[in-house]
């Protein structure tokens, strides 16, 4: 849903510009160790190379930034997706993957400012990369209710798994790499034995499920809008369940060791978990808005965490506090001025993508400033789909409130918005009513 960013006309002369003043933020004196500034939306995705000395990062403003953790400076900024990049992995020859909502799967070497390769087929955003024990395979989750197997090693058509009924959120290989398990919104975890002929096993859970991870020992490891860390065995059988917090788990990591599990929620806050006692150790608690993605060092206790306010953080997971020194001038909370508002409060979840003042513009999505009594997909300035076009919907507090009761997919097909639901009425008419107060033109 973000804006189409150009390749062409001096693009190269405005990626050298973001990379020097990257650069500029992370090199100053005293700040050694300090958080990664330098996405101008929200951080969607972060991996950590095996040996710890370089992480890469995604998000919602379409870039991808290549980080020397040693250095803590921006190595590379790389600008192809057409839209959000929602994942990102290192793969074992040192090359990076990325994806994004434009559905498409980049993969860059080092120093090249353009992908090498592009992986196309899916059809809706790719929410999610796995690569596999030995390096020869990427698994990709897909909101087109599909995962796929895609050969590295060799030029050929990816392997496609279909069963879930709804889009598919996460996605990981077993450890010995014999099968592939995903987890999607329909609220199920499948495991797809890579063997053609064995069959597929499926694991109903108790809410949508987001995030997916596999232990050494072959433990699985999921989470999602229920706020609970799930535990299931190599046949898909429950173990055990821990109570991460009151909100939905939006991103999750396993450490190197198996032992600790970060599970962040659309709150702003981390669980931080000890996965064999299924006790929950400490909550790390950052800037109050979404925590969209976190990553483990390989010393199994420092973590990385991205959000909506831009900041890559380090965090010491054995104290539960920031390492490094705070970031000066950080994003203020776009919210602060309507504390106490439950609307404001639901609409946390949504600033990521959203603004409220035209004169913030568009993020990842459209900006809500005079939204009501505007028809869909006609805001000036921001790339639509065809299929958002062709609807018939003026935005009203009844069509606002209607959105989210049905689901922005059931609603407005063809959208690229996350699929949310406000269940309860009141709930709806509080989002609505802070939304006509807070998107009114001046």
């Amino acid at each position: 849903m973000s804006t189409l960013v150009s390749k062409k006309n001096g693009a190269g002369a405005r990626i050298a510009a973001i990379l020097l003043s990257v650069m500029a933020l992370n090199t100053s004196p005293g700040l050694a160790h300090a958080q990664l500034r330098g996405h101008g939306g929200a951080v969607r995705a972060i991996a950590i190379s095996r040996d710890g000395a370089e992480a890469v990062s995604g998000s919602f403003d379409t870039s991808v930034i290549r980080w020397s953790l040693r250095k803590n400076t921006a190595e590379q900024v790389l600008r192809f997706h057409e839209g959000a990049v929602n994942a990102v992995a290192f793969l074992s020859d040192g090359r990076i993957a990325s994806s994004g909502e434009d559905a498409r799967i980049a993969l860059w070497k080092r120093g090249e400012s353009e992908p090498s390769i592009v992986l196309a087929g899916h059809t809706a955003p790719v929410a999610a990369l796995s690569v596999s024990p030995d390096g020869a395979s990427l698994a990709s989750a897909s909101w087109d209710r599909t995962a796929r197997l895609w050969p590295l090693a060799r030029a050929g058509d990816p392997r496609v798994l279909e069963g879930h009924t709804q889009p598919v959120n996460a996605v990981a290989f077993s450890r010995d790499g014999s099968a592939l398990i995903t987890a999607g919104y329909d609220a199920t975890l499948r495991i797809w034995p890579l063997a053609r002929s064995g069959p597929t096993l499926a694991t109903t859970l108790p809410a949508p499920l987001n995030t997916v991870a596999v232990a050494a020992d072959g433990e699985i490891i999921t989470a999602g809008a229920d706020g609970k860390v799930y535990l299931l065995s190599t046949a898909g059988e429950i173990r055990g369940e821990i109570a991460a917090g009151a909100s939905p788990i939006i991103a999750a990591a396993l450490s190197p060791d198996g032992r600790l599990i970060a599970a962040a929620s659309i709150r702003g806050s981390v669980a931080i978990i000890e996965r064999r006692s299924r006790t929950l150790l400490r909550t790390l608690v950052g800037p109050g808005l979404p925590v969209w993605s976190v990553a483990f060092f390989p010393d199994s206790r420092t973590l990385l965490s991205g959000g909506t306010d831009r900041v890559i953080r380090r965090w010491d997971t054995r104290t539960g506090e920031p390492i490094g020194a705070a970031v000066v001038g950080a994003p203020e909370d776009p919210l602060a001025a309507f504390a106490g508002d439950h609307g404001a409060e639901l609409f946390r979840a949504c600033v990521a993508c959203h603004t409220l003042r035209a004169d913030q513009g568009p993020r990842a999505g459209p900006t809500l400033a005079g939204i009501f009594g505007r028809r869909i997909a006609t805001l000036p300035g921001y790339k639509f789909s065809a299929e958002l076009k062709k609807l018939d919907i003026t935005w009203t507090p009844e069509t606002v409130s209607k959105l989210f009761e049905l689901g922005p997919m059931a609603y407005t097909p063809g959208t690229k918005m996350p699929e949310q639901r406000i269940g309860s009425a009141e709930d709806r008419a509080a989002l609505v009513k802070f939304l006509q107060r807070a998107t009114k033109q001046k």
